[in-house]
């Protein structure tokens, strides 16, 4: 179950009702803009790491999992039925790998999530990168002020 360094990371679900580890260093880790991977977790996206299924277990609160099962995508979507904390995406095209929601550890997985998937599908509203500046009288909140339109020129007659 340890990664080949003997390590591992635990993480877990909000109520801490269910317990994960895997041996780190992950396989990999993304950020996901898929719709249904953006339904599932109520976010812009989701990060992602990817281990390989025998790095993986359950240590604790095995019983408080229940799972979904979406037939036309050929996933399963496991998550805490006490607090509904996404806990595992298994798809069926990949038996080998359980690829786990990255905010689930507190610490290092081994892997920095640098790839994007599903692009296409990202929400028109997600950040892009534009530049972001502080809100007056709002202490620790950024903003993306709308962008200004330029003047058409002047005509030079």
């Amino acid at each position: 179950m340890r990664g080949p360094e003997g390590r591992t990371a635990r993480g877990g679900c909000v109520c801490g009702a269910v317990e994960i580890e895997i041996g780190v260093p992950a396989r990999w880790a993304w950020h996901d803009h898929a719709r249904r991977s953006r339904h599932a977790q109520g976010a812009a996206y989701v990060t992602y790491v990817g281990c390989w299924r025998s790095r993986f277990a359950v240590v604790g609160g095995e019983e408080h999992l229940t799972r979904y099962a979406d037939e036309d995508e050929g996933s399963v979507r496991s998550f805490c039925a006490r607090c509904g904390t996404p806990i595992a995406y298994e798809r069926a095209r990949s038996p080998q790998m359980v690829n786990v929601p990255r905010a689930l550890f507190a610490e290092r997985t081994g892997r920095e999530p640098r790839y994007h998937m599903n692009m296409p599908e990202a929400a028109e509203w997600t950040w892009r990168g534009e530049a972001l500046k502080p809100l007056k009288g709002y202490p620790g909140v950024l903003w993306a002020p709308p962008r200004r339109k330029k003047k058409p020129p002047e005509p030079m007659f």
